[in-house]
């Protein structure tokens, strides 16, 4: 397996394999950059189809997590875990106490929090083998609400400030009354997103690969379902990708009908010149580690000491980030992921890029 030559690589200042065969553990750590702080991010699990797929998955969400710290004006660095499985089926207590044991040999380079296939729980059971993981304190959430430290509805609820900000930039609009937009992914975050959007007034379109997720959906937010060969063609005023990455290619984008693509999912550009497509084509794309970066901010106002009232003030700086981005993308003629990147670079490497 290449790494170093691997298209992914970024100068990662740390990549690390784990093998447990008692409990069937295959993991993959990857730490970005540390410039502002400690590395921090989700711990993914998912049934990659090769290893190579969970490496290239891991080197881009770790990159990814740098960028998004930056952007949030977090202190901290850029990192991410992978386990190569399927949650639903090969998931158990013992299998997440051998990823803590992972992780304590790392001394502290990498913190894990909750991501896609793990849940407070998971984190947890791992909390008990080591010291660093985040997001699992109990405590009052940034909308008020008794929170077990799921960082889902700081997600959800910056992408929704992101989506407004996006809206009031490409489309003039100020509020969302008839807004229509399809939501892939109807999970954690993209069910409190498509709650927030019902909430605002907005007409929901819906897929998720998980049935029962389409139908809480439909029941209690009157959505409606749509095939996932069909989400994303849509004519509706927005698309939100909430579901996995890389939804955003040469052919999908050929086939969009919406004006803005803003949601919650990581890495949703195949490829880093997509974002140039889709300006090309007149879509304003809010880039997804500036967009989604509620939960790493709600995770990071928990080792400092959380603040209810402080969190949700800094997630709704997201709308702010962005209108500065989407300004400087317009006056430059450059895409908005371009002017995003150069931002966050500005910020970790400690010099001008712009």
């Amino acid at each position: 397996m290449s790494v170093f030559s691997h298209p992914e690589f970024d100068n990662h200042e740390h990549l690390s394999f784990f093998s447990d065969p008692e409990t069937g553990l295959r993991a993959i750590v990857a730490v970005h950059n540390t410039n502002r702080g400690p590395a921090l991010g989700g711990c993914r699990m998912y049934p990659y189809a090769s290893d190579e797929e969970a490496l290239r998955d891991v080197l881009r969400l770790s990159k990814g997590m740098t960028y998004k710290s930056a952007l949030a004006n977090l202190d901290l660095g850029g990192g991410k875990s992978v386990i190569i499985g399927d949650p639903r089926a090969h998931k158990s207590e013992a299998l997440m106490e051998a990823m803590g044991r992972f992780l304590e040999q790392l001394g502290g380079l990498y913190i894990a929090a909750e991501d896609s296939g793990t849940s407070v729980a998971d984190l947890q059971v791992m909390g008990r083998r080591t010291r660093h993981v985040a997001g699992i304190a109990p405590r009052a959430g940034f909308d008020g609400q008794p929170s077990n430290g799921d960082p889902s509805p700081a997600t959800a609820y910056g992408t929704f400030v992101g989506l407004q900000a996006a809206v009031q930039h490409r489309l003039g609009r100020g509020d969302l009354e008839g807004l229509t937009v399809a939501v892939q992914g109807i999970g954690n975050v993209g069910y409190r997103l498509a709650r927030h959007l019902k909430e605002a007034g907005a007409k929901l379109y819906v897929h998720d690969v998980y049935a029962e997720s389409v139908e809480r959906a439909v029941d209690e937010l009157g959505a409606t379902a749509v095939s996932g060969d069909e989400i994303l063609k849509l004519d509706v005023d927005v698309v939100a990708p909430c579901a996995l990455g890389a939804v955003l290619n040469d052919d999908s984008i050929g086939k969009l009908q919406a004006k803005v693509v803003a949601g919650a999912a990581n890495n949703q550009l195949a490829q880093s010149h997509h974002d140039a497509v889709l300006a090309g084509r007149g879509i304003l794309y809010a880039p997804d580690f500036v967009i989604n970066a509620g939960g790493i901010i709600d995770v990071c106002h928990e080792r400092n000491g959380h603040d209810a009232a402080a969190v949700r003030a800094h997630v709704e700086t997201i709308g702010d980030t962005l209108g500065e981005i989407f300004a400087r993308a317009e006056h430059g003629s450059q895409p908005t992921g371009v002017i995003a990147n150069q931002l966050a670079e500005e910020r970790f490497r400690g010099k001008s890029q712009l």
